[in-house]
């Protein structure tokens, strides 16, 4: 399990997570900061000037989702996780990431009235021998104040709100862990679909646009671009599952049965339950089609049309190569066609 540390910057979220680890048996603390600190240090400089936080470099949040599933790994209880969080598509990414990997976050937000956290900004001193870096950082902090008020509306129907305006780091790390004890501080169901309990059987839809690019969609549960598509439900024909999910994820009715283009069985590997992989070819979409995409549920953040080699870097190797032999099938089959006088195309 993770306990999530959000607020503002000051709010004291390290000094409670410091306090709060004596107080749950087998927890460990991670601080993001320390990736983002060292990303600084290994990304080229080209790079990071491209951003003006490294909460915006994809790597750190893949990174942190990583790094947090192999602490689990390696020590297994409580991960403690002090870090601001005020974009909620980050949240959504990171947390949906982690639900992937059976991980459950408790999403707790540590709220502080603001002349109290102006005062706690102004008495920062990070670097007593740099005072000029000490103050960069306490503007910094200033400079965060706005943006975190835009984001308590999401944050705080997300996250249980403890205010720390008049606690001590301890007393709060106190009020955390009881809140974990009585469930006031709920698992967050960023996940929407039930979690599999053994093998699944799932099917993806590739669908085209007038380029011949693939369509491929970006998931807020897990990491990396997927397949439009999801699990079959019992009893239910794979394409008919391809044809339900497609209008659930994007929106687009599919008004003939796709044809099927690859069978592939992806070994259980923990957290992954693995199973059979249909995917199915969708056909290709004209232009005022390819328009009228839309987002409709809360598991997608994204969709864009890529080349195979695009897709390349955008999909895990295993869904690639799953990719690279369904488009490889799709070309024999409009071969065959050709040779046999059948028009080709799709819906």
């Amino acid at each position: 399990m993770i306990v999530w540390i959000n607020g503002a910057f000051s709010a004291g979220k390290t000094g409670a997570a410091c306090e709060l680890i004596d107080l749950i048996p087998n927890s460990t603390l991670y601080d993001p900061g320390l990736t983002g600190a060292e990303l600084r240090r290994l990304l080229p400089q080209k790079r990071l000037a491209e951003v003006t936080d490294f909460q915006d470099l994809p790597i750190w949040r893949r990174l942190v989702v990583d790094t947090a599933a192999a602490l689990l790994a390696e020590l297994p209880g409580v991960l403690v996780v002090p870090m601001t969080l005020l974009r909620q598509d980050y949240r959504d990414e990171i947390f949906g990431g982690l639900a992937s990997r059976r991980i459950p976050v408790r999403h707790v937000l540590l709220s502080t009235e603001e002349t109290i956290l102006r005062r706690r900004i102004a008495e920062r001193e990070e670097y007593a021998d740099d005072p000029g870096h000490s103050e960069r950082i306490r503007q910094w902090a200033y400079e965060h104040i706005e943006p975190y008020r835009a984001a308590l509306g999401w944050i705080s129907a997300d996250a249980h709100a403890i205010d720390t305006s008049s606690l001590t780091p301890c007393e709060t790390a106190e009020r955390i862990a009881e809140a974990l004890r009585t469930g006031a501080a709920r698992e967050c169901g960023i996940v929407q679909t039930p979690e599999p309990r053994a093998e699944t059987v799932a099917s993806g839809v590739l669908l085209f646009d007038e380029q011949d690019r693939v369509l491929l969609v970006d998931p807020t549960y897990k990491p990396g671009w997927e397949f439009p598509g999801g699990v079959v439900e019992p009893g239910e024909a794979p394409a008919q599952a391809g044809i339900r999910e497609v209008a659930e994820e994007i929106g687009l009715h599919l008004d003939t049965v796709p044809k099927l283009l690859v069978v592939d069985w992806e070994a259980p590997k923990p957290p992954a339950y693995g199973g059979l992989r249909f995917l199915f070819d969708g056909g290709r979409l004209r232009g005022e089609e390819a328009a009228t995409l839309l987002l409709p549920g809360s598991e997608l953040r994204g969709w864009r049309f890529v080349t195979e080699e695009e897709a390349a870097g955008m999909l895990p190797p295993t869904r690639f190569e799953r990719l690279r032999r369904a488009l490889r099938a799709r070309e024999r089959s409009t071969v065959l066609n050709l040779e046999a006088g059948v028009p080709v195309g799709g819906p």
